[in-house]
């Protein structure tokens, strides 16, 4: 029964990291579009700010895998 649950709990975070990651990335990626279609000379920086929260998004979706590896394997 217990083992059962830590897979649920698992499967469960794993898949709302995804669905988050996927989201958070597709509305980046428009709003980016969206800057550098209004305002072409700003797409340099507009890039670089891009690129920093994508780190931020995707670090939050590893640790959820790192979170969910420790679960699976760890306790």
């Amino acid at each position: 029964m217990e083992l059962g649950l830590k897979y649920i709990a698992a499967a469960i975070m794993l898949g709302f990291a995804g669905a988050g990651t996927a989201i958070g990335f597709g509305l980046l990626g428009g709003r980016f579009l969206e800057g550098a279609a209004r305002q072409p000379e700003m797409v340099p920086m507009l890039q670089t700010k891009m690129f920093i929260v994508a780190g931020l998004i995707d670090a939050l979706a590893i640790i959820a895998v790192a979170m969910a590896l420790y679960l699976l394997f760890a306790v």
